[in-house]
């Protein structure tokens, strides 16, 4: 857990905003999941994860999941299953070269409250899940019907909220998920082109 980067000092001096980030730093940064941030974490179906490569290039990804994909195996660790994607493994790929990951979960539906969290991930095929972990993720890979294709692991640095004031509040509808398929109409991957 930082106190602020050389960088993010900088700019608080330039903004006037040393006091206020400070506070910050003090009152909601933590080095570990609190017991309301598992409980959110635990309600998610989304995630947006942020990887770089080993020179910096970056990439923000969404992964999604039914409730409770994302499983809190204590304070300090997170896993989550990659489900088949596009094939190009960009998240994995830049893992594999820098392990830094951010998350950002959003609870658009009712609090509009979001959770940053940042460590190092772990990478894992099945087979080649520590022990440790197979044990408590074992209930999540009976229960699904979805192939996990790997595994991720967070050791968590610090976690902290994403304050609600500018997040919209949106409902959910309804929506029939094709996991895994290859069906370019459902997958809409002409979408852009």
């Amino acid at each position: 857990m930082h106190k602020g980067t050389a960088g993010e000092r900088s700019v608080q001096k330039q903004q006037g905003s040393v006091k206020r980030a400070n506070r910050f730093y003090k009152r909601q940064m933590l080095d570990g999941l609190n017991a309301k941030m598992e409980d959110m974490i635990a309600t998610q179906e989304m995630v947006f994860i942020a990887t770089s490569d080993a020179e910096g290039n970056c990439d923000c990804s969404p992964r999604f999941g039914a409730k409770g994909f994302i499983t809190v195996i204590d304070d300090k660790t997170l896993a989550y299953p990659e489900y088949r994607g596009n094939g190009v493994f960009a998240s994995l790929g830049n893992i594999l070269e820098n392990p830094h990951i951010g998350m950002v979960f959003v609870d658009f539906f009712n609090t509009t409250v979001g959770l940053h969290v940042n460590g190092v991930a772990y990478s894992y095929m099945g087979a080649d899940l520590p022990s440790k972990y197979a044990s408590i993720l074992a209930s999540q890979i009976e229960n699904t019907a979805i192939p996990i294709e790997r595994w991720v692991i967070i050791k968590i640095d610090e976690a902290y909220i994403h304050c609600s004031k500018h997040v919209p509040k949106l409902y959910k509808a309804e929506k029939s998920i094709a996991w895994g398929t290859d069906d370019e109409k459902a997958k809409m991957t002409n979408h852009f082109l």
